[in-house]
């Protein structure tokens, strides 16, 4: 598996589901906008409550992406590692785990690499280790295999 591509399609999974959230953000306030000039009432109140509540959600969201994007910019996937420590691409017998930002399982030509942040459960377990070493994990034994 190659560092760079891996870091290279994080950034650009990351950046499709900030473009999303915009979107989605977008149109609710369009609608929002649209409902104040038609609306009156209660109800009214209720449905701008509401998109103002999901307005915000949306913005969190985004903001925390950005946050995670602000980290991987950070990360040189030219660097490798002895140790797992954040921006390793690291090679064990349960798959591949890409530490930098918890985004969970992604696909990378058909190859499934879970990106998670160092202080993640499993993620501190294997923080520090190299290849040889292993570590316990749910009842399973994860074997580190090779260290990027």
């Amino acid at each position: 598996m190659n560092k760079n591509l891996v870091h290279t399609e994080v950034v650009l999974h990351l950046q499709s589901k900030i473009d999303a959230l915009s979107v989605l953000l977008k149109d609710v306030c369009n609608s929002t906008s649209e409902d104040s000039k038609s609306s009156a009432g209660d109800k009214h109140e209720t449905s701008t409550s509401m998109a103002q509540l999901e307005q915000e959600k949306l913005s969190n969201q985004i903001q925390e992406f950005l946050k995670m994007k602000a980290v991987l910019l950070k990360l040189n996937p030219e660097k490798n590692h002895i140790k797992i420590e954040l921006g390793s691409l690291v090679e064990t017998n349960k798959g591949w785990f890409y530490f930098s930002v918890g985004l969970g399982l992604i696909k990378i030509k058909e190859i499934g690499v879970f990106c998670l942040t160092p202080i993640s459960p499993i993620g501190q377990l294997l923080n520090g280790k190299m290849a040889g070493n292993s570590i316990s994990f749910n009842n399973s034994e994860t074997n580190v295999i090779n260290v990027l």
